[in-house]
């Protein structure tokens, strides 16, 4: 019996190449504050890219994995964040980590600023998304902020709306909101009208602030200059060279949405936010089912769409949003399964 040949001896499989990258940082501190305290942030990373190594040896970050390109450019993009002096926490690099594996552009929007604050740090967007939101803000006429909670919707809307007043483009700020109670009768509080629709407004009360503080706050709600109404108040006024923000767009009905858009006057700016996943409208139907479509090609009316990823609040938010997302979808497939009146399809 004659030897098979070595062309048809069985092959050995062939060795995949291992990626490798290095990132080399320009000085020590910046080694502090990219690793983080105890290598906290390089824990991080090591989980997020579980199947690429991470090495440190002096001021040389290398990767070696499939990964290896994503892990050396997140590096590059926290150096860059860090030596424009933004601080740098797990939850910025866990963001990070994101953008980097969505093929965005960390540095571009965690040193893009909002507004300049005196105390409390500058007002940054976090995202990718928060990022999309406030350009098309600066860029249009009547932005529609639309996402779960815990996005940062209304906070960056009183943000740019605060930064307008302070650059002198509008005159005024007036935040409004739906009185729409969530579950909870507040009829029977003590007080007049305003005393009662308190509690619906507080949310931007509390996001403006943020922005100017206390007393800053108490002086522009004093000389008018920032007015806090519910939305039945805006009925029958035209409202010019004003920053507008609608909050919680989605309890509004088709015919208050219609009313809120027509005040816009001239010289004014109008920001709309809400979650659809939050309707406590009494009608059913929201001001925002389909108003996509019928605004469609009007020029100045921008549509931005948040999700999950966008969600700043601790991280137990974005799983919540999740959850709930994962289970509205099962909830949905089970009852198109089943057909009318519940019988199999």
């Amino acid at each position: 019996m004659t030897k098979p040949s070595p062309s048809s001896q069985p092959s050995e499989p062939a060795l995949m190449p291992t990626a490798s990258a290095v990132v080399r940082i320009p000085a020590n501190h910046l080694m502090g504050t990219l690793l983080g305290p105890a290598d906290e942030y390089l824990d991080v990373i090591e989980h997020a890219f579980a199947g690429t190594a991470v090495h440190v040896r002096g001021n040389e970050i290398t990767a070696d994995g499939p990964e290896a390109a994503n892990v050396a450019r997140l590096f590059e993009e926290l150096l860059v964040v860090a030596e424009a002096g933004q601080r740098i926490d797990a939850g910025v690099v866990r963001r990070t980590t994101d953008m980097v594996r969505a093929d965005e552009a960390p540095a571009d929007v965690l040193t893009s600023t909002v507004l300049r604050r005196s105390v409390g740090g500058n007002v940054r967007p976090k995202t990718a998304g928060q990022k999309r939101y406030t350009d098309a803000i600066a860029n249009n006429l009547v932005t529609f902020g639309i996402g779960p909670a815990g996005t940062g919707k209304s906070w960056l809307a009183v943000a740019t709306a605060v930064q307008a007043l302070q650059a002198k483009m509008v005159d005024r700020i007036v935040l409004t909101r739906p009185a729409v109670e969530a579950g909870e009768r507040l009829g029977f509080l003590p007080g007049d009208l305003m005393a009662k629709v308190d509690p619906y407004l507080r949310p931007l009360y509390d996001a403006l602030h943020d922005m100017v503080g206390a007393e800053g706050a108490a002086r522009l709600l004093e000389r008018g200059t920032v007015e806090v109404a519910p939305l039945a108040f805006m009925r029958g006024r035209t409202l010019n060279s004003s920053f507008i923000i609608l909050d919680e767009a989605q309890n509004t009905t088709p015919e208050q949405m219609k009313m809120f858009l027509t005040r816009i006057g001239f010289g004014s700016k109008a920001v709309i936010t809400g979650d659809r996943t939050q309707k406590d409208v009494g009608t059913g139907r929201s001001g925002l089912d389909g108003l996509a479509e019928v605004l469609e090609g009007i020029d100045g009316v921008a549509f931005v769409e948040l999700t999950r990823r966008d969600v700043v609040r601790h991280r137990i938010v974005a799983e919540i949003v999740d959850a709930y997302e994962r289970f509205d979808a099962r909830t949905a497939a089970g009852a198109q399964a089943q057909g009318p009146r519940g019988q199999p399809s």
